[in-house]
């Protein structure tokens, strides 16, 4: 089949962008959608706690150390080949879920998910890149696609919400094979193909590095509560993972051909937009896992009342990003993103007030206040990121933004996952008393899901007292983990501040200001056959 005309693909960009747009919500409503089921599995299954992070972190994990091999294969064999290939594994896989009758299995499906997902994920933004050669108009459509991400971590918990008051947990599966049977199709007839062949080599040792690294921190972090936080085994996994990051490092530093060269972390834009994007999305899906139990087991809420309820985080992303875009040719990036970053700890400040009690008002605040925020300080990130990487690069460029957002994704689930954890395994005697918790099994100390099954089975004043305290030690841990994500924005807000940005304030095209090409910029990848 032939490429595609320069001319073709300039009259169709926005309807590419809205093909890209929809590859981005399969990706992260594939995700989100996954939280608002984990009560009904955890009740099913008999799932424990580090086995629901688990379900959510196979997918973040795997997506995560794929995304720069998978952003060098793009970039060597073709962008939306590598995308369209990642939308049959993701959806194949998807619907192999529907049918899983053990823990294991939906964790290892996940991780093939998040295989297909790191095909998808890289190609949106490279191809936009390659699409868009107008600064101005490029920035607009990164912040539109910044904006459909947001979209897309809420779309999917009201999809799986409504699908769960009919169906098993299971349909929430069906949403992600239908988007991409969609996309698939779409993508076949508008997407250009584009492959830089000459510079794109793959780095296997690299590869084999950043997995275990990740790996390795994120084993460590999630199962920390089990083992003890002082445990030789939690120590002795962070431990490995920072030996690992620096063997990374210095692999990459002396390897002629890195999968990512680190030397770009000299860039300030480089490496503040990275940070941002990794810690915006750590407190977002940290949030996102919690939320979902919350409302549901703490409030007593439905699976379609707890995505419903989490709407305006996705509206409000939806709208601040666009508006990010004019924002920052007024106030400059270091404005736009700081201001949006305390805006988001703003919001999970209110949310650590949380108690079973507490107005859904005051939560829906909270959620305005962290998608407003996460929506001006995303998209200028992503922005900052693909104008310091050569087009030919864009590949990789993309895998580098999606990798931060996905590292952080983990990492925030690992970490505010295991501090409502252990923050209920600390206060469940407290509010339920010694003598109550000892007398309803060990399970009860566990899981609130656990301690509201045991309350079932009991009658009277002390199945209610059993069921309140729980649900109140479930709302400390909520609590102090929207603590946690509030003081990981605020240090990162001071650091775009007080380390700045290398950025032109009055710039509409990114560093070197409207029209200017980006750093160490080449010429356009050639077009591939599509």
């Amino acid at each position: 089949m032939t490429a595609h005309p320069e001319s073709w693909i300039r009259e169709r960009r926005w309807w590419i962008l809205a093909c890209l747009c929809l590859s981005l919500v399969l990706v992260v409503a594939g995700n989100s959608s996954l939280n608002v089921a984990l009560p009904k599995i955890q009740a099913d299954l008999g799932s424990a706690q580090s086995d629901l992070q688990w379900m959510v972190n196979a997918y973040g994990l795997v997506f995560a150390v794929l995304l720069l091999p998978a952003g060098a294969l793009a970039d060597r064999y073709g962008r939306k080949s590598a995308l369209q290939l990642g939308m049959v594994i993701f959806g194949a896989a998807s619907f192999v879920s529907i049918f899983a009758t053990e823990n294991w299995h939906l964790i290892a499906l996940r991780g093939v998910t998040g295989l297909g997902a790191a095909f998808i994920m890289p190609g949106t933004l490279s191809i936009l890149a390659n699409v868009f050669h107008d600064p101005r108009e490029r920035q607009r459509a990164i912040a539109i696609w910044a904006g459909f991400a947001g979209l897309g971590g809420a779309i999917g918990p009201i999809v799986s919400g409504f699908l769960l008051e009919h169906y098993s947990w299971g349909s929430v599966f069906l949403i992600s094979v239908v988007i991409a049977a969609v996309a698939l199709v779409a993508g076949a007839y508008l997407l250009p193909n584009s492959s830089d062949p000459h510079e794109a080599i793959l780095d296997p040792l690299g590869v084999m590095l950043a997995i275990a690294a990740v790996g390795t921190l994120l084993y460590g972090i999630i199962e920390g509560p089990d083992n003890g936080w002082t445990s030789t085994t939690t120590l002795g996994s962070i431990a490995a993972a920072v030996v690992l990051v620096g063997a990374f490092v210095t692999w990459e530093l002396r390897n002629a051909n890195p999968m990512l060269d680190v030397r770009l972390f000299r860039n300030r834009s480089f490496s503040v937009g990275s940070t941002t994007i990794t810690l915006q999305y750590f407190a977002a899906f940290g949030l996102f896992f919690a939320m979902a139990q919350y409302l549901q087991i703490a409030h007593g809420y439905s699976p379609l009342q707890a995505g419903l309820a989490g709407l305006p985080i996705g509206v409000m992303s939806m709208i601040g990003a666009p508006l990010s875009a004019t924002f920052v040719r007024r106030f400059g990036h270091r404005g736009v993103v700081g201001v949006g970053l305390i805006m988001s700890a703003g919001g999970l400040t209110l949310l650590s007030t949380a108690s079973p009690t507490t107005s859904l008002a005051l939560l829906l605040v909270g959620f305005c206040l962290l998608g407003l925020g996460a929506g001006q300080s995303t998209a200028p990130s992503t922005t900052l990121i693909m104008t310091a990487v050569p087009r030919s690069k864009a590949g990789v460029g993309s895998a580098v933004n999606d990798l931060s957002r996905e590292l952080g994704g983990a990492l925030g689930v690992a970490v505010l996952g295991s501090v409502i954890s252990s923050v209920y395994r600390s206060n469940i005697a407290s509010h339920v008393g010694p003598a109550l918790a000892s007398t309803a099994g060990t399970s009860v100390n566990e899981t609130l899901a656990a301690a509201q099954h045991a309350a079932s089975s009991g009658s009277g004043a002390a199945a209610g007292a059993l069921v309140h305290g729980a649900q109140m030690s479930f709302a400390d841990g909520f609590g102090a983990a929207m603590v946690v994500g509030a003081l990981v924005l605020l240090l990162n807000a001071a650091l775009v501040w007080f380390r700045g940005l290398d950025v032109d304030p009055h710039a509409g095209g990114g560093p070197h200001g409207p029209g200017r090409p980006p750093v160490n910029a080449d010429a356009p990848a050639d077009p591939a056959s599509a």
